[in-house]
């Protein structure tokens, strides 16, 4: 029935887990879900209100810009100078995108053909695959392991994929390991990227949400990276908008024009009062971003705490709202969790087989109930 595309897709393991928990549920257990990359934190009021003003406005009632409209464009480009010193031309370096999963999921269609390859870091953000796969591209894996503190190697990659690479996907800080990455790996990629002839797609989702004084950077404050690729950001975990869709890719304005492109035959744009809101999110007080990585802060130390002192070998993360822990078997002990415990975590193989022998937790809990999560979790025998 279904076509081969839809055939060819890996189980979505995240599912599974959504049934599991809710099944244990249904049993009158008390789940603590750490499990879901998705701020529990609510939309600062600021950007609610901008929102419901814009709504009500008749002129942002009719189809949108399909590639934003230029005061949210013009927003970003100025977010970008004041956060990271990078200069955009609003007019033909941004693209406005229904969050940044939109840019990621339709941007192999404009550069790979069949028979491509498209590298992906692994373990990584399922989406980087999938849509690979739509666009009959091959993926070609980058595992990202501790001995490398999470980083690929790219002299590993063979010559024969070299020979037909399109597209490296990599994001930094990185989802599941919470890993960062220093300027000189960006300055790295951006060499590799000029000798083969790659488009770079640079996923900063979670530059924004940052802990212990640190800073992550944008891909395009490395010399040359706009030659050669674009970055993809969103503004669902820094203003706590994931439900809202929206995003931006930055960057080469040809790369963008291609997807552009792709996007003008597939969707019809971001909502205009959802882009007037994030105008508001962009160019308004920064404290609540502060705050929320203070929240976040809070909960990282509370989780590190107790996992270690439950016997666990964990990190304290500097950026992300995931704590990436070592395991034996990363399915046992999700499901020992999930069964013995009631506590929800992702599988590290959820991201890819790379991500065997880990767990990944989301602080988008309380810290109360983080720290019972910790406490059951102790109770559970591995």
């Amino acid at each position: 029935m279904y076509s081969q595309r839809l055939d060819n897709l890996p189980p979505y393991l995240f599912a599974r887990i959504d049934a599991l928990k809710a099944q244990k549920k249904s049993e009158g257990v008390d789940v603590i879900d750490l499990g879901v990359g998705d701020p529990d934190l609510p939309t600062p009021a600021h950007i609610v209100e901008a929102m419901v003003r814009a709504v009500q406005n008749p002129e942002n009632h009719h189809y949108p810009a399909y590639d934003g409209i230029l005061p949210f464009k013009e927003a970003v480009a100025t977010w970008y100078q004041n956060r990271f010193s990078v200069s955009l031309d609003p007019g033909n370096e941004v693209v406005a995108l229904m969050g940044s999963k939109d840019g990621i999921a339709h941007i192999p269609e404009a550069f790979v053909n069949p028979g491509d390859y498209v590298l992906a870091t692994d373990p990584g953000y399922p989406v980087y695959k999938t849509s690979t796969l739509f666009a009959e591209g091959k993926t070609h894996l980058l595992p990202l392991r501790a001995e490398n503190k999470f980083l690929p190697v790219l002299d590993d990659i063979p010559a024969e994929v070299l020979k037909r690479a399109k597209i490296l996907f990599f994001n930094y800080p990185n989802n599941p390991t919470a890993a960062t990455a220093p300027m000189s790996f960006f300055n790295e990629v951006v060499e590799f990227a000029r000798e083969h002839d790659i488009v770079v797609v640079h996923d900063n989702a979670y530059s924004e949400i940052t802990f212990d004084g640190y800073k992550a950077p944008s891909f395009l404050e490395a010399d040359g990276a706009e030659e050669v690729g674009v970055e993809m950001h969103s503004l669902s975990k820094t203003y706590n908008m994931t439900g809202w869709r929206i995003g931006m890719a930055v960057g080469n304005p040809e790369v963008l024009s291609g997807l552009a492109r792709v996007k003008s035959n597939v969707d019809s744009g971001v909502f205009d009062a959802v882009q007037h809101a994030g105008i508001t999110a962009l160019t308004g007080s920064q404290q609540c971003v502060a705050d929320a990585c203070a929240t976040y802060q809070e909960r990282r130390d509370a989780l590190v705490k107790g996992l270690r002192e439950d016997g666990f070998d964990v990190q304290a993360p500097k950026a992300t709202f995931y704590v990436w822990m070592p395991v034996d078997d990363c399915m046992k002990a999700a499901a020992k969790f999930l069964d013995e415990a009631g506590i929800v975590v992702t599988p590290g193989v959820g991201f890819g087989e790379s991500g065997e022998g880990y767990v990944r937790f989301a602080i988008t809990r309380s810290v109360e109930r983080i720290e019972e999560a910790a406490e059951r979790i102790g109770r559970v025998s591995l």
